[in-house]
């Protein structure tokens, strides 16, 4: 049978996350190592087992994780090229006929064609940076988190720190408890940084799955940026990871942050990949 033999997709339709994990599970493999990078954010992911998001699937070759204003989607590998991406990507517009935004996780010619043929375009650019981990020749202390203890004071610092960001600055104690249980939390990898009074003045939360370590996420209390924290914090968490044997950093960060790329390109930090949200033109 060749591709021109298949039947057309038949129409998306909204599944139970629970019921549909072993499928989710292996697309998100397949695709992961078909793209060299996974194609659903851990938001996404989060909010989907948490209910704030829901889950469309596609004759079991295609799959969609929507919010009310967001969507990611991928298609298995081997099914791509049939149309099935055209017809997740129409359902998606159906079922969220409003505002839209949509992430591509790879900057793939195919993702740029299809977004524009539906009246998209580029709004935002999330880099990969990667780096290889090279242990500081001195580390400032820090101290691990304490589920159940710091929540409070972490959730607070964070919204300070990230009040600008539209996912981060918006992380609740629901989603914080949603990654803590997730497999790769350790919290010997979640590193806190105390002033002499005791009080969190920045964070470097790692995640540490294979080979490779992301700096998941860095913040600084806003009130002592231009201290050198967000660099100590760094040093603290290559510290860490060449501690726990890993030899190539990742990390994320927008485009247009150009204070955070002057931090992270002195430290080995080169371009690895893009991730990009469209938008329809307006």
């Amino acid at each position: 049978m060749t591709p021109n033999d298949l039947p057309s997709p038949s129409r998306p339709e909204r599944a139970d996350p629970a019921s549909a994990e072993p499928f989710l599970r292996a697309l998100i493999q397949q695709a992961t190592w078909q793209d060299g990078q996974p194609p659903f954010s851990d938001q996404s992911l989060v909010g989907l087992r948490g209910g704030s998001r829901e889950l469309l699937l596609l004759d079991e070759v295609a799959a969609a994780i929507l919010s009310s204003t967001e969507a990611e989607f991928v298609v298995a590998p081997d099914a791509r090229g049939r149309g099935n991406g055209t017809t997740m990507l129409e359902a998606i517009l159906a079922a969220r006929p409003g505002t839209l935004r949509i992430w591509a996780h790879g900057d793939h010619p195919a993702a740029r064609s299809l977004a524009r043929s539906h009246g998209f375009e580029p709004v935002r650019e999330l880099l990969q940076l990667r780096a290889p981990v090279v242990a500081p020749a001195r580390a400032v202390p820090v101290e691990p988190f304490r589920p159940g203890v710091d929540d409070e004071e972490w959730l607070r610092l964070n919204a300070r720190a990230f009040a600008t960001h539209p996912e981060q600055g918006r992380v609740s104690q629901s989603d914080l408890d949603a990654l803590l249980a997730e497999p790769w939390f350790d919290p010997a990898d979640f590193l806190l940084l105390r002033d002499g009074d005791g009080v969190i003045v920045g964070y470097c939360w790692l995640k540490i799955e294979g080979s490779v370590g992301e700096f998941y996420v860095v913040g600084v209390d806003p009130d002592r940026q231009g201290e050198g924290i967000g660099r100590r914090l760094m040093d603290a968490g290559f510290a860490r990871l060449a501690a726990r044997g890993i030899h190539t950093a990742a990390l994320y960060v927008e485009a247009d942050n150009v204070p955070a790329l002057r931090l992270y390109r002195p430290l080995g930090f080169v371009d690895h990949s893009i991730d990009i949200q469209y938008a329809r033109a307006t």
